[in-house]
């Protein structure tokens, strides 16, 4: 399952479109369109700009795996025609275990041992290159996390108390895992994020600790 596959085919049938007339709209091919259509091509940032401009949406919405909103929005909420933000969508791996040393390589490598070759998922304004998303193979971290789920890691940003990371711990063996953290002025203390654990106090200077990355954000998985 390719994760950054495009509505391209479904919003034209919503609006009654040919991809003849996406073609006039945006500019592209009607050739290159049909490969993005059927999803034989990959999409670049130019041409889901213009896609996402072409169908009135947000280029997030254009990714397949989008779920539709349910509650209400306030109608009378009025939204400037035009703005100065720029939105950048990258695609960024799947994992399906944390790599010890992030980087688009260790990645690519990580992807493919853990069974999640070519699995991507988009994320808005990525400016860290060794971000990873990580897919939870079970419910362990229940219920704070859920099986399924994909637990957003930047290697790069900082991690400060209170917050939850992915991290690597322990003298004799080493141990990746996903935990909760505060820092003391003498100890590092971690605690499992279902506090089903008794909390691991590690010795500031003596105990082997190191942040892998902190969980900047989640992709929770819901049943159908």
């Amino acid at each position: 399952m390719i994760l950054t596959t495009l509505r391209v085919k479904e919003l034209l049938r919503e609006k009654g479109w040919t991809t003849k007339v996406l073609a006039e709209k945006t500019g592209m091919s009607e050739s290159y369109l049909t490969h993005i259509k059927n999803g034989t091509r990959r999409w670049n940032e130019d041409s889901l700009r213009k896609l996402a401009k072409a169908f009135e949406i947000s280029p997030v919405d254009l990714f397949s795996q989008q779920k539709q909103r349910t509650d209400n929005i306030q109608s009378t909420i009025n939204i400037p025609e035009k703005a100065d933000i720029k939105i950048h969508v990258n695609a960024i791996p799947m994992v399906g275990d944390i790599p010890s040393n992030p980087s688009p390589y260790n990645n690519q490598l990580m992807q493919i041992t853990t069974g999640c070759q070519d699995m991507f998922v988009p994320v808005i304004n990525c400016t860290d290159p060794n971000m990873f998303a990580l897919k939870l193979t079970n419910n362990t971290l229940a219920p704070t996390f859920e099986k399924n789920d994909l637990l957003i890691v930047s290697p790069e940003t900082w991690t400060r108390s209170g917050d939850t990371a992915a991290v690597e711990y322990g003298n004799e063996t080493l141990l990746k895992a996903i935990m909760k953290i505060t820092y003391t002025d003498d100890f590092v203390v971690l605690e499992s994020v279902n506090y089903k654990q008794t909390p691991i106090a590690l010795v500031r200077g003596k105990d082997h600790f190191r942040i892998i990355g902190r969980i900047v954000s989640r992709h929770q998985h819901f049943t159908e």
